[in-house]
C-alpha cells in the first residue's frame, strides 16, 4: 500500500434528495466517479476508509448543534452510504475500513493517522462532500501532518457552490494539494 483512498461523508443525509444536510443534485452526481475510484483502489490493493460523520441525537454539546439541523446520527437511516458507493462497501467490507468521525476532519478525534503511518502511507486521495467542510479540514490536518493531498474535482460537492469553488483554490494554492480536474 502507498496511498489511501478517503470517502468521506458520503450518507444519505448529506446525498439524498431529502437528507437531513444535503448537497443535492452536485452530491448525487458524484456517485459514478467514487464507485469507480473505490473499484480502482480495491484493485490495486490499496487502503480505502470510508470516513463518516458520527452525531448523537439531542447532543447539546457538539459545536455542530447550534450550526447545523441534526444530521447523520448514530443508527438512523441518515449515516448509510449512498447509491452504488453503499452497495460497494457492503459488496467489499472485508477489503475496506469504517471510520467514524465526530468533526469535521477525519483525523480529528479519529485513530487515522496511525492507521496510514502503520501501512507507509503519505499520500491521499479526497472524495465525498462537503468540499469545503469536511473535505478542507481534512486536507488542511494532512497538511499539517505532511500528508501528500490529492481532490478530485469531479468527486467532491458541497451545498454551497461558491465555498466549493473556493476550497477547490485554497486545495492548490494554500495546501499545495493536487486538484485533479
Amino acid at each position: 500500500m502507498k496511498k489511501a483512498l478517503l470517502v468521506i461523508d458520503y450518507t444519505y443525509d448529506f446525498v439524498a434528495s431529502d437528507g437531513k444536510l444535503t448537497c443535492g443534485e452536485p452530491g448525487q452526481a458524484l456517485d459514478q466517479k467514487i464507485s469507480s475510484l473505490i473499484h480502482q483502489f480495491i484493485a490495486e490493493k490499496e487502503f480505502v476508509v470510508f470516513a463518516n460523520d458520527l452525531h448523537e441525537e439531542d447532543d447539546p454539546f457538539h459545536p455542530e448543534t447550534k450550526l447545523f439541523p441534526p444530521h447523520n446520527i448514530r443508527d438512523t437511516k441518515g449515516r448509510h452510504l449512498f447509491g452504488q458507493v453503499g452497495e460497494l462497501y457492503n459488496l467489499h467490507k472485508d477489503k475496506v475500513m469504517w471510520l467514524d468521525k465526530t468533526r469535521y476532519s477525519a483525523f480529528a478525534g479519529t485513530n487515522l493517522s496511525i492507521l496510514l503511518n502503520e501501512r507507509g502511507i503519505k499520500e491521499i486521495h479526497l472524495v465525498g462532500v462537503c468540499t469545503d467542510i469536511c473535505i478542507l479540514h481534512t486536507a488542511v490536518d494532512a497538511y499539517n501532518l505532511g500528508i501528500s493531498t490529492i481532490i478530485y474535482a469531479d468527486g467532491v460537492a458541497s451545498f454551497d457552490a461558491a465555498g466549493h469553488e473556493w476550497a477547490l483554490r485554497h486545495f492548490e494554492h494554500t495546501l499545495g494539494a493536487t486538484v485533479i480536474k
